[in-house]
């Protein structure tokens, strides 16, 4: 493993940021630390930087124990939410900014071809005279991103990074991020509180919440296979189930204390519509239809539970207060802290779940 955390605590005040956190990162792999606010992620980020000091345990990069090297030392670049550019620094100034700082400060040659190289490998040649001003949002983010790694970091640390930047932006730079990060080879780990950007730009997710690890594995593990109550509930769309029970066809967990299913494992359908397991499905009522952009989502009651559901575009359209067919495929149970994944039994034996 290039960085590893082993047994980690952290507290501010009565305040545990971080209880006995432990897991490792191999080299050359971009990992995402997710977690809603609150949940110790970006204490994890600051104390690997070394903006923060653990109350014990241990930091390692590159087999090297670093609690006591100073931030400056740790040879590791970092990128905040709020870009973190001077503002009265061209761009090419701000780039170079990271190199001049330097212990050993590398020639004016030196500096003056790498920055070059920085600004043209974020897409922003052309730019190097104006001001972050003159710049938009995701035009910042990669010029702090291009000053990070202009020292040629062996790790790279991302805070947030695209939490101040618009919806469509966004998007881009995740594909942008994960396509740079690829081509550098350069060990990183970023923060976010997203879901879908988790999923989209990690090779693997490190789930965590009120300080603890959840769970570490690839975006497909830990959403086909969630391996606590927090995770099964936080990862995904959840539509919880009053009682699970009046559904039939699923395993009775004594003492379950909740249960709930995604809209991947609800197949609604038309009363005029023959499907295979209509036998047993359960009749329910559309409150809610919105148009997603690829698909149609719709929110239905049934059995006094609202449950999420999906639609194809090219399918018959659905309307609200239309009474169809609700068919579960498959549900979480949770009991403690734990998740027990239950499929219907009235499944086919070769019926696969993608």
């Amino acid at each position: 493993m290039y960085v590893e955390l082993k047994n980690i605590n952290k507290s501010f005040g009565n305040f545990k940021a971080s209880d006995n956190v432990s897991f490792g990162v191999e080299k050359g792999k971009l990992v995402a630390l997710l977690g809603p606010s609150g949940s110790g992620k970006t204490t994890i980020l600051r104390m690997i930087a070394g903006l923060e000091s653990p109350d014990s345990g241990d930091v390692v990069i590159d087999g090297k124990v670093v609690n006591d090297i100073p931030a400056s030392k740790r040879g590791i670049g970092f990128v905040f939410q709020n870009y973190a550019l001077f503002r009265y620094m061209t761009v090419e100034q701000n780039v170079a900014f990271g190199l001049k700082v330097q212990q050993k400060k590398p020639s004016k040659e030196f500096i003056k071809n790498r920055v070059s190289e920085m600004i043209e490998l974020v897409g922003l040649k052309g730019m190097e005279k104006r001001y972050p001003s003159q710049l938009s949002g995701g035009q910042r983010q990669r010029v702090a991103f291009a000053r990070a790694i202009a020292p040629n970091p062996q790790l790279l640390l991302l805070d947030e990074p695209f939490a101040a930047i618009d919806a469509k932006v966004r998007q881009e730079l995740r594909t942008w991020l994960r396509d740079m990060i690829g081509k550098l080879g350069i060990t990183s780990i970023f923060v976010t509180h997203d879901q879908d950007e988790a999923v989209e730009v990690s090779d693997e997710i490190i789930v965590t919440n009120k300080g603890r690890v959840e769970q570490v594995g690839t975006p497909l593990e830990i959403y086909r296979k969630p391996e606590t109550a927090f995770t099964a509930t936080f990862f995904g769309q959840a539509g919880f189930l009053k009682d699970y029970r009046t559904f039939k066809n699923f395993e009775d967990i004594p003492e379950a204390d909740s249960a709930f299913t995604r809209p991947e494992f609800v197949k609604i359908s038309k009363k005029n519509e023959t499907e295979k397991y209509a036998s047993s499905a359960f009749e329910g009522t559309v409150h809610d239809v919105c148009f997603r952009g690829t698909h149609i989502e719709l929110k239905i009651f049934v059995h006094d539970s609202e449950i999420l559901a999906t639609r194809r575009l090219d399918e018959a359209p659905i309307e609200v207060g239309e009474k169809v067919n609700v068919f579960l495929y498959r549900v979480f149970v949770t009991r403690g802290n734990e998740v027990h994944q239950l499929l219907n039994k009235s499944l086919d034996e070769d019926y696969v779940f993608i």
